[in-house]
């Protein structure tokens, strides 16, 4: 029956006997024990000691365990449980309404007691680690808050982007789906020297060879190509290994010249770009079946950086999951849930297969349960979603459908903005107002 030694409890008993007592039953327990003779000592010793919880008598000489509950500041202070040989169950409920975490009479079940320290422990623990990681979120700017997370792996990453934002030099990004390749491009872009240029984002498995050319490069008199609109910015070329070859050797040549010739011209079009581009492919595998050829993949990947799974950095699932919640507490006016012990094992429990992606999709779906005074991450978890996730408030009701019909307008459209506002019926302005309002990530959509 041993307890982490981690844990540390602050005893307050009068009783000299009852004191050596407790004190040897929770050190041969593991718990790191201070002990006080009389209530009115307390407070000092918290500022020195800090104890997970409190363990206390109830009736002493001066101030009594109720009154020292009554001192306590709630939400800052640990858990107090009482114990006492004198209680009934009327003095038990009153405390416990009063604050107190729990309540054992005298003679108490060794067992049963340690396992009330355990979970008051516990639950003190969580708390203080809310309150440091939302303390965190409030610090977090730049880079910090685009790419979440303490581990070793998303600071290694962090440092990698620093090193290259100031490099005109390709970059290339290997990465499950989900963790965060446009992201990253994004960050490159914004905290490299030019941030205010443009930032043209391709989706490659939906580019075709026959209207390629049209699309990409425009034509003469007509309306200009989408190429034209990144001179003097980043071109990010996702999901590479997916374009068609076709294409791939039309980009190739466009990355190698810098210039663009349109449908009708006879001169062509100088442009100047930087090159950042994107696979949740193995590159090798594809190169060798033939789907990736392997010039385009020399010119792309001057610098390579591979962003790690949300698997391989389960360390910073509460940091995120608390991050994301906050961000749709936000979003719909609400407080967000705080995170049980039960939530934070089905978090590490799970496998993560769309990685970032997914588990904010997740805190979502936990955050509308938990608006509704019900749920858990469990079933946050779950893929099958009953009639029990439809919003229950008009207003909700119609920020699901938006998202719902944005989201497909801008996958439609292939992220190109006024193109969407068009099919919306909207304004630009209108759509990205919306955007920001409803949490759309246009990156993860596309």
């Amino acid at each position: 029956m041993s307890e982490p030694a981690s844990q540390s409890i602050l005893l307050v008993e009068d009783d000299r006997s009852m004191r050596t007592s407790l004190i040897e039953l929770l050190e041969a327990a593991g718990w790191r024990v201070q002990a006080l003779s009389r209530a009115e000592k307390v407070a000092d010793r918290l500022v020195e000691f800090q104890p997970d919880v409190i363990l206390s008598d109830v009736r002493m000489p001066g101030m009594s365990g109720l009154e020292l509950l009554e001192s306590l500041t709630p939400d800052i202070s640990p858990p107090l449980v009482l114990i006492s040989a004198h209680g009934d169950i009327q003095m038990a409920v009153q405390a416990i309404k009063d604050g107190a975490y729990g309540f054992v009479e005298k003679p108490y079940e060794p067992r049963r007691l340690l396992n009330i320290l355990k979970h008051a422990a516990d639950q003190s623990q969580m708390r203080r680690t809310s309150e440091r990681l939302k303390g965190r979120l409030l610090q977090l700017s730049g880079l910090d808050r685009i790419l979440l997370g303490e581990s070793k792996s998303i600071k290694a990453l962090r440092e990698d982007i620093l090193d290259l934002v100031e490099t005109e030099a390709p970059v290339f990004l290997q990465g499950e789906t989900g963790t965060g390749k446009e992201l990253v491009a994004r960050a490159l872009h914004d905290l490299g020297p030019n941030p205010d240029s443009p930032f043209l984002a391709l989706n490659c498995a939906a580019l075709t060879a026959e209207t390629f050319e049209t699309e990409m490069f425009g034509a003469q008199g007509g309306q200009d190509g989408r190429l034209l609109s990144v001179d003097g910015g980043t071109l990010f070329l996702d999901e590479i290994s997916s374009c068609p070859l076709p294409v791939q050797a039309q980009l190739l040549r466009v990355i190698e010249d810098k210039q663009i010739l349109p449908l009708g011209a006879t001169k062509p079009l100088p442009l100047q770009f930087r090159v950042i581009s994107a696979t949740n492919e193995n590159v090798e595998k594809a190169v060798a079946e033939g789907r990736l050829r392997s010039d385009l993949l020399f010119r792309l990947n001057t610098f390579a950086c591979t962003l790690p799974t949300l698997r391989e950095r389960r360390e910073d699932l509460i940091l995120l999951t608390t991050y994301f919640l906050a961000e749709f507490a936000t979003l719909y006016e609400t407080a967000a849930p705080e995170l049980t012990q039960d939530d934070i094992a089905a978090l590490i429990a799970h496998d993560w297969p769309g990685n970032v992606r997914e588990l904010r999709n997740v805190a979502e779906r936990r955050l509308l349960s938990a608006r509704r005074g019900s749920g858990s991450m469990a079933q946050a978890l779950q893929t099958d979603h009953s009639l029990d996730d439809v919003p229950v408030t008009l207003r909700e009701a119609v920020a699901a459908f938006e998202r719902e019909l944005i989201a497909k307008a801008i996958k439609a459209n292939e992220g190109r903005m006024d193109a969407v506002a068009e099919a919306l019926g909207i304004g630009r302005r209108t759509l990205n107002e919306k955007i920001v309002k409803l949490g759309l990530d246009k990156g993860a959509l596309l």
